[in-house]
């Protein structure tokens, strides 16, 4: 008899591991609470798989052998409450597929810069001319990219909640950036619960597999020393050289794996600002790991176009530079973003609180932000934290006032940057949706 796989969430994972799924003799049913969305419901119906939106028919969802769900849904979800108390296994889309992976996995995680570097590192493959795919937190299902082709490599972003539903997935190169508080809200409000979820992306790693880290985060230091690692570590830094596998001298960045090499200076680096040098290390380690060549990876670096909605430049109006950084969905992505700014600037911030502590921002507030355009339904803990940093504080309630403000309270020679610190749910549908209504916004000034 066939085993049976039921796929909770007809999105871009859970779709892609019904295709996965079915691809290997599973019996599949595929089940979501909400409407499914159009090019999903054809990929179902095209390969035959049978589904249900708007409800969880607990009857078909408990008969299950095992259960696929997708990351959105939370652990104490009522049906997945139920699932873990009847011991039915609940796995991730990444999990799943990691079983019928051929290829190596490439697997970047961290509460910022993670698509930047998930992009740089599928950019330098895609230039070594190597078989490469893109997947996972980036809006490319994983289990897709197995079905449908066979890759050497699979360059994964993995969120902490696709992290959590992985046991015996194992990645062969991981890059761990960096762990500040995020999500919290999902975590029960205990950062080591977030913590214990970021470090699973080394799980199951031995000698012959490699960590990629960051040494300057000090939660990342202090959880590698809690215990023997079995994986190759491979550490870098901005200001630390003595065992890094890369560093900055003179305003080189230096590679030293294997062989020391002077690989570029970082002001040929397409990414500016200190977080992207970052960025740029851990992605031209893993190069260099996976044996290309230093000037592939030189001209990759140099070379990149950047990732929409994140420190994205889109028009300047009157000598106003708009710069889109809806991605910044937590307090040290819109630290990264601040410290970047060169020009006075008019913040625009707000949305899904989650749990966020803004005190990290005033010294950079103070110093850079001229006024603040909150946007979001409730705003009074942003209101609050900046009343004393910043003179002008606003309220708005959509993009287009938003926008509108911020170019009245910007002057030529001034930023406008929406870099909002929270969740979009509140107003959008998600910080890809807020990004473009915020670029829209702009172009119709």
């Amino acid at each position: 008899m066939k085993k049976k796989i039921v796929i909770l969430g007809a999105g871009e994972s859970g779709v892609g591991s019904a295709v996965l799924a079915q691809k290997q003799g599973f019996d599949v049913f595929v089940s979501d609470s909400g409407p499914i969305k159009d090019k999903y419901r054809e990929l179902l119906v095209l390969h035959g798989i049978l589904w249900e939106e708007g409800k969880h028919d607990e009857n078909i969802i408990l008969s299950a052998d095992e259960v696929i769900k997708s990351p959105g849904i939370p652990d104490k979800a009522p049906v997945i409450v139920k699932l873990h108390e009847k011991g039915i296994p609940v796995i991730s889309e990444i999990e799943f597929a990691g079983r019928y992976a051929g290829g190596k996995k490439i697997c970047i995680t961290g509460s910022n810069g993670k698509t930047t570097v998930t992009n740089l590192i599928y950019h330098i493959l895609k230039k070594a001319g190597m078989n490469a795919a893109i997947t996972g937190n980036v809006g490319n299902s994983f289990a897709m990219a197995v079905a449908t082709g066979n890759y050497d490599y699979y360059v994964i972003e993995l969120s902490s909640f696709q992290l959590d539903g992985m046991y015996d997935f194992k990645a062969d190169i991981a890059v761990l950036l960096n762990i500040t508080p995020d999500h919290l809200d999902r975590y029960g409000y205990k950062l080591q619960n977030y913590v214990d979820s970021k470090l699973r992306v080394t799980q199951n790693q031995q000698k012959s597999d490699f960590l990629i880290f960051w040494e300057g985060d000090p939660v990342i230091k202090a959880e590698l020393s809690k215990k023997e690692y079995g994986m190759t570590l491979l550490p870098f830094s901005d200001e630390v050289k003595e065992g890094m596998s890369a560093y900055i001298e003179n305003d080189d960045l230096i590679i030293d794996y294997r062989q020391k090499t002077n690989l570029m200076s970082i002001y040929d680096l397409a990414l500016k600002g200190r977080h992207n040098t970052y960025n740029s290390m851990a992605a031209a380690i893993a190069g260099k790991v996976l044996n290309i060549r230093k000037e592939v990876i030189r001209e990759s670096l140099a070379d990149f176009q950047g990732v929409e909605h994140r420190l994205e430049s889109v028009i300047t109006i009157c000598g106003i530079n708009f710069i889109n950084d809806s991605k910044a969905t937590n307090v040290n992505s819109t630290w990264y973003a601040l410290e970047c700014m060169e020009n006075k600037t008019v913040w625009i911030v707000g949305g899904i609180d989650k749990g966020n502590d803004y005190s990290e921002l005033f010294p950079l507030v103070e110093k850079k932000v001229k006024a603040i355009v909150c946007l979001g339904k409730d705003n009074k803990k942003i209101m609050e934290a900046f009343k004393d940093k910043v003179a002008t504080v606003v309220e708005t309630t959509s993009m287009e006032e938003a926008v509108r403000t911020s170019y009245y309270l910007a002057k030529k020679g001034d930023t406008v940057l929406l870099s909002p610190a929270c969740a979009s749910f509140d107003l959008f549908t998600n910080y890809e949706d807020r990004g473009r209504k915020f670029k829209e916004a702009v172009r119709n000034l």
